[in-house]
């Protein structure tokens, strides 16, 4: 186990390299941050002072090391567009992304999984066919128009939820939350739904086709000669053959939830890191845009670190192989 996580680590810090040096090229070829900082009209002194001042001057294994060394510790520079610290715009921008997402994600699995167990087992019923029907609006439409629907029929016709931002919020320390709000709750839900409708109904749709598949097989046919009750051989062996490729999948949209929620807070103009990353795109903010790549990258490495380990709680039989290799 303890080998088996040792090479987990050392891959991921290979990925994280690579995404790294994909970063640090957005420096190099994407345009002169000095003429950015100081403009067309500064002098060849200001240029050569503040190019020495960012360590432009140096090798480009140098520069490369000196960004490694600054991103490990959650530095990248001055926003172009704020003249800021990025990681001041991040710690400020990341609560709200979080929070986000982590509401997105608890509405994809708590509804996918059941959904998805009961349009199984309960194939021909007429409301397994209405969800089957749903699953497939969800995942055909765009998430952008999902959105503008969701603010047409509820903020503008019915004026029932806020249309955009993130609502009153608490601060807790260095962290703000709008879940201990009344206005919060209201201001997220429509981010929240929309965000979480392609996760869900892909979730639903894969455990569905998986549960199908266990069902068939011959120990759940041997697990019913046996006497064993609907509920035992559905949820204690079915189930729980089904989620070792559910947790793979689910795992990776968890991800993609934080990744591709750009889409999401931009409709809803949410406050979050995807708002900002679609603002430093628009402004050529570099630092901006390298750290949210080298943060997304993190994100999901994490995420697949997680899973891999998962498989050993879900699968005995991953736990046999790995002690009969040893």
């Amino acid at each position: 186990m303890l080998a088996f996580i040792v090479r987990r680590l050392i891959q991921a810090v290979m990925v994280m390299l690579a995404v790294a040096f994909v970063a640090f090229l957005l420096f190099q070829y994407t345009g002169d941050p000095v003429d950015f900082m100081l403009g067309q009209d500064a002098t060849p002194e200001q240029r050569a002072e503040l190019r020495q001042g960012l360590g432009l001057d140096k090798p480009f294994i140098v520069q490369f090391g000196h960004f490694v060394a600054n991103a490990s510790q959650g530095q990248f520079g001055l926003s172009l567009r704020e003249g800021r610290k990025v990681s001041s715009l991040f710690e400020e921008r990341l609560p709200a992304t979080l929070e986000l997402s982590f509401i997105a994600a608890v509405l994809a699995v708590a509804l996918g999984v059941p959904m998805g167990v009961y349009t199984a087992l309960k194939r021909r019923s007429w409301f397994s066919q209405v969800l089957l029907a749903f699953s497939l609006l969800g995942v055909s439409l765009p998430t952008f128009l999902i959105g503008i629907l969701f603010i047409l029929v509820f903020s503008v016709t019915l004026g029932w939820l806020p249309s955009y931002g993130r609502g009153e919020t608490v601060a807790l320390g260095g962290w703000t939350t709008g879940l201990l709000t009344l206005d919060g709750w209201k201001h997220i839900l429509m981010p929240a739904v929309t965000l979480c409708l392609f996760q869900l109904t892909l979730i639903m749709r894969l455990v569905r086709a998986e549960m199908l598949e266990v069902l068939r097989t011959d120990f759940i046919k041997f697990a019913r000669a046996r006497g064993l009750s609907r509920r035992a051989v559905h949820f204690g062996h079915a189930l729980r053959n089904t989620l070792v490729p559910v947790i793979t999948i689910t795992g990776l949209q968890l991800g993609g939830i934080i990744a591709f929620a750009i889409v999401t807070e931009t409709v809803f103009q949410w406050p979050g890191m995807g708002l900002l990353f679609i603002q430093s795109v628009n402004f050529s903010d570099i630092p901006v845009m390298a750290a949210y790549l080298c943060f997304i990258a993190l994100v999901f490495v994490l995420i697949n670190l997680i899973v891999d380990l998962l498989y050993f709680a879900v699968d005995p039989r991953l736990r046999v192989e790995r002690n009969l290799a040893t």
